[in-house]
């Protein structure tokens, strides 16, 4: 606490006082001021000196409320830090979380790309490479003809016709009966079979070979030389055709002498019917158009 200073009296004579006072009356009331000052002086040094206690008192109140504000302040910093500290690590965990999503958005997107640019190589690889060829259901047939046939005329021209189908799909016996047509384009394999006889002595020349669309096919014909008789021959061959679909194909024979026949017997138990020829058609070679 502060310590008050020592009170003093004024002192002043009545002589001193007449110096600036004017008349007696106005000194003796200096002089009865004078004494009430004197009087009341200690009692107000005092009283001060209690309210400077008081202020300091007060004032050191204050300070401890200041120190112990501050304190909480410390504290209060310190939750607020702690909290701070755990708003940071929170956007450190969203910084890491968002990391780690933009990262697996990026793979994804990295494999999308890839997808596409795989997509795209196969689109460009579609487009270097022809489409593949559409297959086609096969076409075939099989024929025979149950008849003796023999020419009219030496050295001409004549038809092998067919009155029995077995088997057809896509290829059919046209008409006259010696055509035999197909609905479709392709690479057609013709495979023939025939047994010829002479019916007198002597020798003779048979000669087969096919027509497309009443014309010769260069190179197919084949050449027999039969004699005797009763000198029954068996024969076969076959050959490849590139046709288009309504086209036709005929076999065609020609002898030298009228006794050579195309021989067709009937069937003697245990062996089964022989046709003079039989014709089987197939396109499956390619498979496909």
């Amino acid at each position: 606490m502060a310590t008050a200073p020592v009170s003093r009296k004024l002192n002043l004579t009545r002589d001193q006082l007449a110096q600036f006072l004017t008349d007696q009356q106005q000194i003796r009331q200096f002089e009865l001021l004078f004494a009430t000052v004197d009087a009341i002086a200690p009692d107000v040094v005092l009283e001060i000196n209690i309210a400077a206690g008081t202020a300091q008192s007060t004032a050191n109140d204050a300070l401890a409320q200041i120190i112990a504000l501050a304190q909480e302040t410390e504290v209060n910093d310190a939750a607020l830090g702690a909290k701070a500290q755990n708003a940071l690590d929170r956007i450190a965990l969203l910084a890491q979380e968002t990391a780690v999503t933009v990262a697996l958005a990026e793979n994804k997107a990295n494999q999308a790309l890839a997808l596409v640019d795989k997509l795209n190589k196969a689109v460009d690889g579609l487009q270097m490479t022809p489409p593949p060829r559409e297959f086609k259901r096969a076409r075939y047939g099989s024929f025979f003809d149950t008849t003796t046939q023999a020419a009219t005329v030496i050295n001409t021209a004549t038809a092998i016709t067919f009155n029995t189908t077995d088997l057809s799909n896509g290829v059919f016996i046209g008409t006259p009966t010696s055509r035999i047509v197909v609905d479709s384009e392709g690479l057609y394999n013709f495979a023939l079979s025939f047994q010829i006889d002479k019916t007198s002595g002597g020798t003779a020349e048979f000669y087969i070979w096919f027509r497309l669309n009443g014309v010769n096919v260069a190179n197919s014909a084949g050449f027999i030389r039969i004699q005797g008789n009763n000198a029954e021959i068996f024969s076969a061959y076959n050959l490849f055709l590139d046709l288009k679909a309504n086209d036709f194909v005929e076999v065609m024979f020609s002898v030298t002498d009228l006794s050579v026949e195309v021989l067709a017997v009937p069937a003697t138990a245990p062996v089964p019917a022989i046709p003079s020829i039989i014709l089987t058609v197939n396109n499956n070679i390619e498979g496909v158009l």
